[in-house]
């Protein structure tokens, strides 16, 4: 199969804009388990033709291979709901369900696909859903949707009666999952480095919130947004996490598993019961990991089933019967220029923090925090550091991880445990590319050309693009 990658390169040479030859190739990558070149791949073939559906579909494969369900899960229903008739579409959410331990919901999905194309019967999908009981429903109760031409979901009007227990189909008896919260034991002292965005946070965060009743004297409410930004792998979720337990407030991590639904207006009802949840129970922090599938600039969708979703996140924030005092909303994403600007209005995210990848000294202590559950004969934190400039904290247990497989491959064979050296690390580092530099170049873009007001400063600060 590598023969065959070289020649579709060659091929791309002579023809780089050829998307099924893209497509083609990008799906010989992922045989490969070339799963970034992949990425690349199919998103050149999306900057050409953003409705292309396979390219679509390969994007949806690569966030499942990268661990990123809930990601893979919307992508795959937003093909869905644009091409009804994409019968691979349906698999692949199946196998996304499947994954999530969804088993009812997975056969539904997989039902579904082997009626529009039989020939993607799959029987490792068989074999996982045998026994499974055929979906007249979702998993949930609830009749199985009629697709209707323009892709969108159809309830019939038996499926809007009551279930046997007597709660509405769709209602407040669903279960978003959120047994979970918890006042996080983690603080500030457990996270290595960021000691600049700590004291960010402290001053636009936790003092606000341990000054309530000064906040309330001048009609002030505490809570509000702040909009988490930067590389993946920096530890945007580590912080908030933090933040919680320096305040010793509840915690509340959505997944958009949680949110999305298939079913209209249960996404809406999903998004509401969250924020009542936080209401509750504030003070609260109430955490959104990749907000930009949550908060996607509308220009950009073409379903009404989006938009509606984003109008009610819009309206949770800051509408007029929504009061939010004592809930803070988090948002942590890697692609801000996705969001929409009326998000970053007064009122919603209108603090805004750039979580960098950690400076030197940043990194070493880092390196101290995941050294201390390694055999180690001898660490220099500080050597290591300065080897690996750029590296997110992701990257550094990338590092860690490649060390502890060469050694492990030697302590295999003697039987023995051998501890791991700073040479070890250092040569570790040596053999992984941080991750971190494809964003900047994505974020360097948007930030000199589209920054009128003054979004990106952080990102060309930390470029040495502007004066601090």
């Amino acid at each position: 199969m590598a023969q065959n990658l070289d020649a579709l390169r060659l091929a791309l040479q002579h023809s780089p804009d050829n998307a099924p030859l893209l497509v083609l190739f990008a799906d010989g990558c992922l045989d490969e388990g070339l799963v970034e070149e992949a990425e690349q791949t199919f998103q050149r073939v999306l900057q050409n033709d953003p409705a292309h559906a396979d390219a679509r579909l390969g994007l949806a494969h690569v966030a499942l291979l990268q661990g990123k369900t809930s990601q893979a899960a919307v992508r795959a229903e937003q093909i869905i709901a644009d091409t009804p008739a994409c019968a691979a579409a349906f698999i692949l959410l199946a196998r996304i369900h499947i994954t999530e331990g969804d088993l009812p919901k997975a056969k539904a999905m997989y039902d579904q696909g082997i009626a529009l194309n039989r020939s993607l019967a799959d029987p490792g999908i068989e074999k996982d859903l045998h026994g499974v009981k055929p979906s007249e429903d979702d998993g949930a109760g609830r009749k199985r949707a009629a697709i209707t031409s323009g892709g969108s979901y159809m309830e019939s009007a038996k499926d809007k009666e009551d279930d046997d227990d007597g709660h509405p189909r769709g209602g407040a008896a669903f279960d978003l999952g959120l047994a979970e919260m918890e006042k996080p034991k983690l603080n500030f002292a457990g996270v290595g480095g960021m000691e600049a965005l700590k004291e960010e946070i402290r001053m636009k965060i936790i003092y606000p919130l341990q000054h309530a009743e000064l906040f309330k004297a001048y009609d002030k409410k505490v809570g509000g947004g702040v909009l988490l930004y930067g590389p993946p792998g920096c530890g945007k979720t580590l912080i908030s996490k933090a933040t919680a337990g320096e305040i010793k407030a509840n915690f509340i991590a959505i997944g958009l598993h949680q949110i999305i639904d298939m079913w209209i207006g249960n996404s809406e009802k999903n998004m509401h019961e969250v924020f009542e949840l936080a209401r509750r129970n504030a003070p609260s922090i109430l955490f959104f990991d990749e907000i930009d599938a949550l908060a996607a600039d509308r220009r950009d969708l073409r379903q009404s089933a989006g938009r509606n979703i984003i109008n009610s996140f819009l309206m949770e924030m800051d509408g007029s019967e929504s009061d939010n005092d004592g809930v803070l909303i988090l948002g942590a994403t890697n692609a801000p220029w996705h969001i929409d600007s009326a998000f970053r209005r007064p009122g919603r995210f209108d603090r805004t923090l750039f979580v960098p990848p950690p400076d030197e000294g940043g990194r070493a202590a880092i390196i101290e925090v995941m050294a201390q559950k390694k055999p180690i004969a001898e660490l220099d934190p500080r050597a290591l550091a300065k080897k690996t400039d750029g590296f997110s904290g992701a990257d550094l247990k990338a590092v860690f991880d490649l060390a502890t497989e060469e050694v492990l491959n030697q302590a295999m064979k003697t039987g023995k445990v051998i501890p791991l050296t700073t040479k070890d690390l250092i040569k570790a580092a040596g053999r992984h590319q941080a991750t971190t530099k494809a964003w900047f170049e994505s974020a360097k873009n948007y930030a000199m050309y589209s920054n009128q007001s003054g979004f990106y400063d952080d990102v060309l600060k930390h470029l040495g693009l502007m004066k601090r």
